[in-house]
């Protein structure tokens, strides 16, 4: 995505090392992330969380899909595996895996119909 907009803004494209960006390549202002994150959420009809607990979010589903702790500590960009597994990551219970395996199975086979209870 930054890649099209880098070449959709020209010459106005501002050259950072920026993960996101504005689409001329500048920082974005915290209140635009936060509205646009607000918007998103309502449109997801999730509940809004602060942007910062994305992360807490992120680790914990990455533990309850099994997925190796230094990974996880590589997609989520910390230094050190300590503050990967004992501050962002929340091992789930035996009912929390249940209903990501629910979860899993019904974004993969698209469903929308009624849950059904298992």
């Amino acid at each position: 995505m930054q890649e099209q907009a880098r070449k959709e803004a020209g010459t106005k494209w501002k050259d950072s090392d920026l993960v996101s960006s504005t689409r001329y390549g500048t920082p974005i202002e915290p209140r635009n992330l936060n509205r646009a994150f607000d918007s998103h959420c309502k449109n997801a009809d999730v509940p809004r969380i602060r942007v910062h607990d994305t992360r807490h979010t992120c680790a914990s589903l990455l533990a309850a899909l099994n997925v190796r702790p230094r990974v996880a500590m590589r997609i989520l960009r910390h230094s050190q595996i300590s503050v990967t597994m004992n501050v962002y990551t929340q091992i789930p219970s035996p009912e929390t895996r249940k209903a990501l395996d629910r979860l899993n199975a019904r974004l993969a086979n698209g469903d929308q119909g009624q849950d059904h209870k298992r």
